[in-house]
């Protein structure tokens, strides 16, 4: 037998007040633009609308909402301190040699030289290597195609908040 019920953390989140609403999702996103957008379309019948949603509002970010959005990731190999999300995320760089954390130091300051924000990859299940490795095939790119597979990422990110965000049961 097939449930059509909404899972109790998307229910928990349709009903909630707005201002707890909006925070919960400037959790998952730093964008205000993105988090209203969200919020208007409440309530969602199922996480896949709300997915859904999410990536049509990232798609429609203008440039400074994207950036607003960028603002609230800090550089890979940095997590913010006492933020547990921040650290999952990275936590393919956590076990990282030395020699690792040191280069990835080195190419995120010269990305953010070139590019004026933080490199933004979805970090979650990615290695240390496979980090540097995309910031070093990164970093030639234009900044219009580089905005583009920004808007990507943080669309992947926001999918993995978002899920755990309506998975939560209490």
């Amino acid at each position: 037998m097939t449930s059509t019920s909404t899972p109790p953390g998307l229910a928990r989140f349709n009903v909630l007040e707005e201002h707890a609403a909006l925070a919960a999702l400037h959790e998952a996103c730093a964008s205000t633009a993105w988090a209203r957008r969200l919020l208007a379309a409440r309530p969602y019948a199922t996480p896949d609308a709300l997915y859904y949603a999410s990536d049509a509002a990232m798609a429609d970010l203008s440039p400074a909402d994207l950036a607003e959005a960028m603002a609230g990731h800090p550089p890979i190999g940095r997590p913010k301190p006492g933020d547990p999300t921040s650290a999952r995320e990275q936590s393919g760089m956590a076990g990282a040699a030395e020699a690792l954390k040191a280069e990835m130091l080195e190419l995120n300051l010269a990305y953010q030289e070139k590019f004026g924000h933080v490199f933004l990859i979805c970090a979650t299940g990615r290695s240390g290597e496979e980090m540097r490795d995309a910031v070093k095939e990164r970093i030639g790119n234009a900044p219009e195609q580089e905005r583009e597979i920004v808007r990507t990422e943080l669309g992947k990110i926001n999918r993995i908040r978002l899920a755990r965000l309506v998975a939560e049961d209490a």
